[in-house]
């Protein structure tokens, strides 16, 4: 089993510079920092400064607040992107926008991709040298034992088509706080919540290749894999041989009947 360590909050420029995250930091950390304590692998850390893109596992609808809070200890400003119709709701769509939220147009969106256009979302990533945290998976895990599934391509071109650098992290304690498909939080006795950062995934060998959907399934089983593998360290056991596909589950059950 991986060792984590407790952290101190690092500091970092985005942190510093005057935003809405120091609203939404000043109101939601405190009451969070109640319910969850956090343990890093010694590894663990973001760039300091430019943009990247974290791609998380996913099993608990409070993920993206523990994820959002583990980055923001890491000295960065957490960033989703949402979808661009939430940016046009009154009040919630301006504090989308001055929070740095990065909009996304669903419209002509594939299942296979969850995202529409890549390369808009990324020129707003380098033009804001921000990071965002992106889900491979594109919805909660529906592997049994909460590994990860099939991952979706979304994340892995978003990198490959802009070179911004994609790196794998993998948390496990939020299913004690909030368990998956749960609506409600278990906030005490106070939860541990252990993350680790990997390194940015080595894309050399996709390098100067046509970017095709054969090229894209390789990369995401990469990206796939790293995440497994970090989360193998933190639970101390072995993933499954074969990765959840929820496709082929769903052909099995229809077969059913």
């Amino acid at each position: 089993m991986t060792k984590t360590v407790k952290l101190r909050s690092q500091p970092g420029a985005e942190k510093r510079k005057p935003s809405m995250f120091w609203l939404l930091a000043g109101l939601i950390l405190p009451v969070w920092s109640l319910m969850v304590r956090y343990r890093f692998t010694p590894e663990s850390k973001l760039p300091k400064r430019g943009p990247f893109i974290l791609a998380p596992n996913h099993y608990s609808e409070i993920d993206p607040i523990a994820m959002g809070a583990a980055v923001w200890h890491l000295g960065r400003v957490p960033r989703f992107m949402a979808k661009e119709s939430l940016f046009k709701v009154p009040v919630f769509g301006w504090m989308l926008r001055k929070s740095g939220q990065i909009p996304v147009e669903r419209a002509g969106t594939t299942r296979s991709t969850g995202l529409d256009n890549p390369m808009s979302s990324a020129s707003k990533l380098i033009e804001n040298q921000s990071g965002v945290i992106v889900y491979p998976e594109g919805t909660l895990t529906r592997d049994p034992d909460l590994w990860p599934m099939r991952g979706k391509s979304g994340a892995v071109r978003l990198a490959l088509e802009s070179g911004i650098p994609l790196i794998p992290a993998a948390h496990w304690g939020t299913q004690e706080l909030m368990p998956r498909y749960g609506k409600s939080i278990r906030p005490f006795p106070r939860k541990t919540i252990e993350v680790a950062i990997g390194e940015p995934l080595d894309m050399s060998e996709f390098a100067g290749k046509h970017v095709d959907q054969k090229l894209i399934n390789e990369a995401t089983k990469k990206l796939m894999n790293a995440i497994t593998a970090l989360l193998e360290g933190l639970r101390g056991e072995q993933a499954p041989a074969e990765r959840w596909d929820p496709s082929k589950h769903q052909q099995n059950e229809t077969g059913r009947f």
